[in-house]
């Protein structure tokens, strides 16, 4: 399959002997993407992935159980502990105005907002410590900055150009 797909959980054990799975979600939609009859790629570390169908669901201690209807006991169920969940691309939910999903935003080139502009690296990871996410550029020298995502400090993001603009505010680098 040469489609994108993405990954919307994890699989981190087993749960009873009728080949539930214990979820840990990796989206903001997990109610969708784990809602009985949803199509999910189960692709573990080794061997081929395979298209599973959520039988049943529940939320359970900050994590999903799920029961596919491909997996028929804890047998089946043990060979994908620690596979990823994943979702073909046009599966993905519409994100309203000054959102985006992570993989949009890594791999941006990020400009300031001086004139002339000056190129301050580029985002190679984000992290969501808490009160709002916080973009990691890495620079042409190799340094890394720190970049929260608020409104104050990121101006202006072309998904299309891949191309961020920010303002630096002082103590920022």
């Amino acid at each position: 399959m040469s489609e994108k797909l993405f990954t919307v959980g994890k699989i981190v054990n087993t749960h009873g002997i009728r080949g539930e799975v214990k979820v840990m979600p990796h989206t903001d939609f997990a109610d969708q993407r784990f809602a009985v009859k949803s199509k999910l790629f189960i692709v573990p570390d080794k061997g081929s992935m395979i298209e599973a169908t959520v039988d049943t669901s529940r939320f359970h201690k900050n994590m999903y159980v799920l029961k596919f209807k491909e997996l028929h006991g804890i047998n089946d169920a043990e060979k994908y502990k620690g596979s990823l969940l994943k979702i073909k691309a046009d599966l993905q939910e519409e994100l309203p105005d000054n959102e985006y999903y992570f993989h949009e935003i890594i791999g941006c080139k990020v400009l300031t907002d001086d004139e002339p502009a000056e190129e301050l690296g580029t985002i190679s990871e984000i992290l969501t410590p808490g009160a709002n996410d916080v973009w990691v550029v890495k620079t042409p020298q190799g340094k890394e900055v720190l970049l929260p995502a608020i409104p104050d400090v990121v101006l202006d993001v072309d998904k299309e150009a891949k191309l961020v603009r920010v303002h630096l505010m002082e103590g920022l680098l």
